[in-house]
């Protein structure tokens, strides 16, 4: 058991009642046995007035709760009748608290969806809310723009793409939340001692131990419960009024983007792959009202993006094999803007504010230095060389001001800057773009490496491969860390991006997979099962985040630089295209004003112009052009105090006296129910069925992707055909592939050698037409030939077509003179070597010999023999008999510690 675990949420189901003065919150655990709750005040019509009731209740103490209230709460104390106390709605958690015009509202999530699952820890979908106005309607004091506000409010939709966990940080990376848990546990005893005496009490109390008089030692390990990274929390904002005032387990906070999770078979051990998206709630807002950054050196469409791998046949954090890998997408960090008044497809780019010492991109560097160390690898795929000046304008700005900031860093810290066309290269017949991007994505792996929580296995170092020795990050004892990360970008941050984050991303899993010991090179080929998952994953995340931003899904997919893409797409393409245009002219203005809301950007009041009145929300976003700021950072020294002196590691992960500050430690039995991932995870106490858990429904690349011929190769790495996916396979109704699918591996050739399969380029269409016969054909079926060279034909017979299916051979037909003579002489030569003589009598008892198998020493119909029985299995047995007779033996220290948890858990 690890000495320390992330804590789990104590409020994971709420009930909200209702009386004429008071909503009642009843937040209970998901086992039901320790309830919360929280009052909520209805006569204050402006203000939100909540009591948290200091008091953890059990289920019985609960319902003589409820019933008093009710009993006090009726008009007359003797009518049965009318209840004083009426149930609202049940929800599972609180999205926030907001206020425009009028009095309080309160955001409830009624419904969730389970979308992954990272080491017990489950990550929910928000499905479903309900926003309940809080004040009573005697003190309500309407105002004529309140439902207005509530319009606006509710455009942004909280079921499309907003996440939460109970038990795992979502605002911050694996490697972040793996890395707090091995901290020394020495540096928690250096935490502020003002609030030591009021947790160990509060601690004493929560694992009260009726067994401690007795001498038997408490296991404690430590609960951590660390503070978010509120640029990726969108609720941080609606949360802000009660955080102070509520207990921890109330505060839920979720983040906007993606979440997908597929389960990779190698040979029947499960791999997830799971990739989050985390979309900054900073300077957010849609594709032509949102470039650039802003003065705080947040930029637009700022996500990170994290993809998990780890092995599904251990849970454990602690005992399990995960590894991550970050990269970062964001709008050029400069002034800039589009106008959109002119209504063209592509407004004209225009720098806004001069910026000679770079001061925007020097804080958003900053950010990125101590969040994820260094080197940060900029890769930038805007135009170069365009008849009208137009993507141009941003590298001829952005690259100075990387060169600007790149002379004060030391240089083994520098900012590494890549500028290259892709738009042009994709023109290009001469070009392979995925070529050239799998080029700099080794590169970048190697520079960056990648988080593993384990050490290099030591058949690396028995067969080393050269690709592996160069690959970089801190690499310690336990396993290794990302430093730095890769930021792309071009002009929108959508589909090129989205293609050079899958390169890289791919080069990363193979490096993830070689360092879990799932394959043996760290490289993957295209059209194998395992990159077909990885791509439609990446498909998924990259639609989602340009429905977020851009109005619609990806024009420019994968399959599009491969140039393998089918005639159909192009049309598609097309109505994408108009589908984002529409978007952008039409809706983005409302789009952008709900989100301005919904993050308390803009707040109402009386006092000032209303939000569909403003121009602009320049003013909103730009908090530098409000006020007057007396301290200016530095022009030469412009990064953080302290990042410097731990770089490569990130400050961020650092176990230094202003990071332990967010950390909030709280001392536990080992068997306390809010460190309990196990029964968190399988709930032992409720009746599941097999068939609803998560991990079956699933995406799963043996079910999805393998090809469903018989005898093929099982492996996901094995390079297939692009017409023998298992998708493709499950539509073919004809004769010829339903024979085609039942082929057996005897009629299959072996696979080639990994030097015959072509990579070198994998989007060419000439040479993807020559690669398709020196792609692997496990799973391609031999045609046998007849006399006339033709292939053989189906039977037409139902008897015969079941011999030939089975031996892939017509036993009807008579062979051939050839065949017989062959047959003929291998007869001749087997009658030659084993004659045997017919008047010799044969003694059977030379040849065969019968010897028992019973594993008794003596088995007979006379005598039997009982094997010998151990110590141990007998004692056991004698137990057993003897507590039948009502004669217990002595309890041992084990017997002690289970009873001991059970009477906690059943009765505490």
């Amino acid at each position: 058991m690890p000495q320390s675990a992330a804590m789990i949420s104590g409020i994971q189901r709420m009930v909200l009642y209702e009386t004429r003065a008071r909503y009642f919150l009843v937040g209970s655990n998901q086992a039901q046995t320790k309830h919360r709750v929280l009052k909520i005040d209805r006569t204050e019509p402006k203000d939100l007035v909540i009591i948290d009731d200091k008091h953890v209740y059990n289920q019985q103490e609960v319902r003589e709760l409820l019933s008093r209230l009710d009993l006090g709460n009726r008009i007359k104390i003797s009518q049965k009748g009318s209840s004083g106390l009426s149930r609202a709605v049940s929800a599972c958690g609180i999205v926030g608290f907001v206020r425009f015009l009028e009095g309080y509202y309160i955001i409830l999530i009624t419904k969730r969806r389970k979308m992954a699952d990272i080491g017990g820890h489950s990550i929910y979908k928000i499905e479903d809310t309900t926003m309940i106005y809080i004040p009573n309607d005697s003190v309500r004091v309407t105002h004529p723009d309140e439902a207005r506000y509530v319009r606006i409010f509710q455009t942004m939709d909280l079921s499309s793409n907003f996440y939460f966990s109970y038990s795992y940080d979502l605002s911050h990376s694996l490697q972040y939340n793996l890395t707090l848990l091995q901290r020394p546990y020495e540096l928690w005893s250096s935490a502020p001692s003002s609030t030591e005496e009021e947790v160990h009490t509060q601690s004493k109390q929560d694992s009260f131990d009726i067994f401690e008089d007795e001498g038997l030692p408490t296991q404690v390990v430590y609960g951590l419960q660390n503070e978010p990274y509120y640029k990726y929390v969108w609720n941080g904002k609606l949360l802000e009024q009660v955080k102070d005032i509520v207990h921890p387990d109330w505060l839920m906070y979720i983040i906007h983007g993606f979440c997908g999770q597929s389960k990779l078979l190698i040979y029947g051990r499960p791999v997830h792959i799971t990739l989050i998206a985390r979309r900054s709630s900073k300077f957010a807002g849609t594709r032509f009202l949102k470039r650039g950054a802003n003065c705080e050196g947040d930029v637009a469409n700022e996500v990170e993006t994290e993809q998990i791998i780890h092995d599904a046949s251990v849970m454990s954090f602690s005992a399990g094999s995960y590894s991550s890998y970050v990269q970062l997408r964001g709008s050029v960090p400069l002034y800039w803007s589009q106008d959109i008044s002119t209504m063209m497809p592509k407004p004209p780019i225009r720098l806004d504010q001069a910026d000679p010492y770079a001061h925007v991109a020097a804080l958003h560097f900053d950010q990125m230095l101590q969040r994820f160390g260094s080197p940060i690898i900029i890769l930038n795929l805007v135009k170069k060389r365009e008849k009208r000046k137009h993507e141009k304008i941003l590298s001829d700005e952005f690259y100075p001001a990387v060169i600007n900031l790149n002379q004060f860093l030391p240089p083994d810290h520098c900012i590494e800057y890549m500028a290259w066309d892709m738009a042009r290269c994709t023109k290009s017949k001469l070009c392979n773009v995925l070529d050239r991007l799998s080029t700099i994505a080794e590169n970048v792996v190697k520079r960056t490496g990648f988080y593993v929580n384990q050490s290099d296995f030591y058949c690396h170092s028995l067969r080393p491969d050269d690709r592996w020795g160069d690959v970089r990050g801190h690499i310690a004892s336990s396993g290794r860390l990302q430093t730095g990360v890769l930021r792309t970008n071009c002009v929108d941050c959508l589909d090129r991006t989205n293609t050079a984050q899958f390169m890289v991303g791919k080069c990363a899993l193979a490096y993830q997979l070689y360092a879990l010991g799932m394959i043996d090179k760290p490289k993957l080929q295209f059209d194998t099962d395992c990159v077909r998952l990885f791509e439609e994953l990446y498909e998924d995340h990259g639609d989602t985040l340009s429905l977020q931003y851009g109005g619609s899904q990806l024009v420019h997919r994968v399959k599009t630089y491969r140039k393998i893409a089918p005639w159909t797409q192009h049309s598609k393409d097309i109505m994408q295209t108009l589908s984002r245009y529409y978007s952008n002219a039409f809706s983005d203005a409302d789009r952008q004003d709900a989100i301005n809301l919904f993050l308390q950007v803009y707040q109402p009041s009386e006092s000032k112009p209303h939000l569909w009145e403003l121009p602009t929300d320049f003013y909103l976003h730009q908090s530098s052009s409000m006020a007057l700021h007396q301290d200016r950072r530095s022009y030469t020294l412009w990064w953080s105090n302290g990042i410097l002196s731990y770089l490569p590691v990130p400050y961020d992960e650092v176990p230094c006296e202003d990071t332990m500050k967010k950390v909030k430690v709280k001392r536990v039995n080992r068997f306390d129910e809010s460190i309990d991932t196990y029964t968190e995870f399988f709930r032992p106490y409720e009746i599941t069925s097999f068939d609803d858990t998560f991990c079956i429904a699933m995406t799963n690349s043996a079910r999805e992707f393998m090809p469903k011929t018989v005898g093929v190769d099982p492996s996901p790495f094995t390079v297939r055909k692009p017409e023998e996916t298992g998708k493709s396979v499950l539509g073919k109704s004809t004769k010829e592939e339903t024979l085609l699918q039942r082929k057996t591996a005897a009629s299959a050739p072996p696979p080639p050698s990994e030097e015959a399969i072509s990579t070198s380029s994998e989007d060419d269409s000439e040479e993807d037409r020559d690669d398709e016969g020196s792609v692997s054909q496990r799973s391609t079926p031999v045609k046998l030939l007849t006399e006339s060279g033709e292939s053989s034909r189906p039977q037409e017979e139902v008897q015969q077509q079941s011999v030939k299916e089975s031996y892939g051979l017509n036993l009807a037909e008579f062979p051939s003179e050839e065949d017989l003579l062959i047959y003929k002489r291998f007869a001749h030569l087997g009658e030659s070597q084993h004659r045997v003589e017919r008047h010799e009598h044969i003694n059977l008892a030379n040849i065969i010999s019968l010897e028992p198998v019973s594993c008794f020493p003596v088995d007979s119909i006379y005598a039997v023999c009982p094997p010998q029985v151990d110590k141990d299995s007998r004692d056991v047995f004698e137990s057993h008999v003897l507590t039948s007779r009502g004669q217990m033996r002595a309890l041992c220290r084990e017997d002690m510690l289970v009873y001991r948890e059970y009477i906690k858990n059943r009765y505490m």
